[in-house]
């Protein structure tokens, strides 16, 4: 029988208190309900969110002198994949790696409503960690949403694209100002090499992988 509503029972989320920090747990009794009007038994469940909930990403491609099609992605710091390594788990992951090459992509912030709220977080994205300068308008949907972690969080990703002119103008690009994005660099790749290093584990991101293979489709004509 198909789940077909869910119905909180009891909100059981402590209240915020002085080290609250940027994500947040909801935790919650639930019950979901079938489609005859029957129920499942009660059970936990926690909601990991933060604010903006919400993220965008952003795949930027051009074609290189031999027509090959290249792709723009930024390499910059992972402090929880590197905090693999002090965790006693289950399989343990000592060689897990401090930095991530990955699409640009971002959280949405609160100005990112109306229908080109996307795409114009997206050029922001793009300025900030690609150093690419774009208008709302060159962005396109590249498929529909993704949930990264539909069994913990409440986050939902949404994938654009855009084709460049060229190259992107700097190695190195001005970022948002955090502390955690110092020292990010971009990353050019043939787009056919960056699939490669996701399927092999080079590049252990699967937003970045649903991007690169929605490209490499839709170039292929099969979207």
């Amino acid at each position: 029988m198909r789940p077909v509503a869910l119905e909180i029972l009891e909100d059981l989320t402590p209240p915020p208190g002085p080290s609250l920090g940027f994500l947040t747990v909801r935790r919650l009794r639930l019950r979901h309900t079938y489609e005859d009007g029957t129920h499942s038994p009660p059970y936990s469940c926690d909601v990991v969110s933060r604010p903006g909930t919400d993220a965008v990403a952003v795949v930027l491609w051009f074609r290189g002198e031999d027509g090959r099609p290249r792709v723009v992605l930024k390499e910059g710091v992972r402090p929880p994949v590197w905090l693999r390594r002090c965790k006693d788990l289950i399989r343990p992951d000592p060689q897990a790696p401090l930095c991530l090459i990955e699409l640009v992509a971002g959280i949405l912030e609160p100005g990112d409503g109306g229908p080109d709220g996307l795409s114009r977080r997206g050029a922001a994205e793009a300025r900030e960690e690609a150093g690419v300068e774009l208008s709302p308008d060159e962005l396109v949907p590249l498929g529909g949403p993704s949930f990264p972690t539909p069994g913990a969080a409440d986050e939902r990703v949404d994938f654009l694209v855009a084709e460049l002119p060229g190259p992107p103008p700097a190695a190195r690009p001005r970022g948002d100002g955090s502390a955690m994005e110092h020292g990010t660099t971009v990353v050019v790749l043939d787009l056919e090499e960056a699939i490669a290093r996701c399927r092999d584990g080079r590049i252990p991101d699967m937003k970045t992988e649903i991007g690169l293979t929605r490209l490499a489709a839709r170039l292929a004509g099969d979207v």
